[in-house]
């Protein structure tokens, strides 16, 4: 996943481009607290046919980022913007985790934006369902509360079964250093804004008409399937799949990833989904 960085918004952003296939582009959305590193187990496989581009959110991955774009709705703001600035045309988008949130407000309030979507495995639904750590970190007085941790040891535990750090150091490493010197807290605001974005979601989710491919794995200890079985009630035409994985299914089982993700875009190119197909 070769990586580079730009200028959008006059934040520098990190993204990883293949470069090659034709048609239109497949943009993948960086999960938390990961980086876009997280779809290196997808990439060769779906590079195959499609040119692929990767990007870190802004205050995620090693991306910057500024508080005012760290809610859902501004985030899906800023991924059109970085979509003209790359000229990626009308891509497919792949949000996973807090992308999934953003790509939606994105098709939502601009239809032309992007051809279709496949989301998941980030929390969604209103009033909110969301457990363990991640509903903690929404419930915290403050991200003050999460400026003196150790991160190194916090996030790397995290991510230790789908990343080991004896076996992927380089990644585990990417993953680690992302979120150190203050930028967890600061990414944390994205979730904690989800009590007052998601109603606003929720109002907007009838009217997206691009094909949506909604994920949730079936042993998710954050985001319960719950939140993908809202989303398919709610979206016209929606498909919803329940993968046999945890929250990280993208590393989890990235061959049967990548099917859906090629599976859909192939689809959506030639028409045959989008009202309930």
């Amino acid at each position: 996943m070769p990586t580079d960085t730009v200028l959008v918004d006059e934040l520098r952003i990190r993204y990883a481009d293949s470069g090659t296939g034709d048609g239109p582009v497949i943009l993948l959305t960086s999960p938390w607290p990961e980086s876009l590193l997280a779809f290196r187990r997808v990439w060769p496989e779906l590079a195959r046919t499609r040119r692929l581009v990767a990007v870190d959110l802004p205050g995620f991955g090693h991306s910057e980022g500024r508080p005012e774009l760290l809610t859902p709705s501004a985030m899906g703001e800023f991924l059109g913007h970085f979509i003209t600035r790359l000229d990626l045309g009308v891509p497919h988008v792949v949000g996973p985790d807090v992308g999934a949130s953003a790509v939606l407000f994105l098709a939502a309030q601009h239809p032309g934006a992007v051809r279709s979507l496949v989301v998941g495995g980030g929390g969604v639904a209103y009033p909110l369902e969301v457990t363990g750590t991640l509903a903690d970190i929404i419930a915290a007085p403050g991200i003050e509360v999460f400026e003196g941790q150790d991160i190194r040891a916090t996030i790397g535990e995290t991510v230790e079964p789908v990343v080991p750090r004896d076996r992927e150091p380089e990644v585990w490493e990417d993953y680690v250093s992302a979120y150190e010197n203050g930028r967890f807290a600061q990414s944390a605001r994205f979730v904690r804004s989800y009590p007052e974005q998601l109603p606003l979601l929720r109002d907007l989710l009838p009217g997206i008409r691009v094909p949506v491919h909604v994920f949730a794995a079936a042993d998710d200890p954050l985001v319960p399937v719950s939140n993908g079985e809202y989303l398919a009630a709610r979206i016209p035409g929606s498909k919803l799949t329940i993968l046999p994985a945890s929250h990280f299914a993208w590393e989890e089982i990235p061959d049967q990833f990548a099917a859906i993700v090629a599976n859909w875009v192939t689809r959506a190119e030639a028409g045959a989904v989008g009202s309930g197909q």
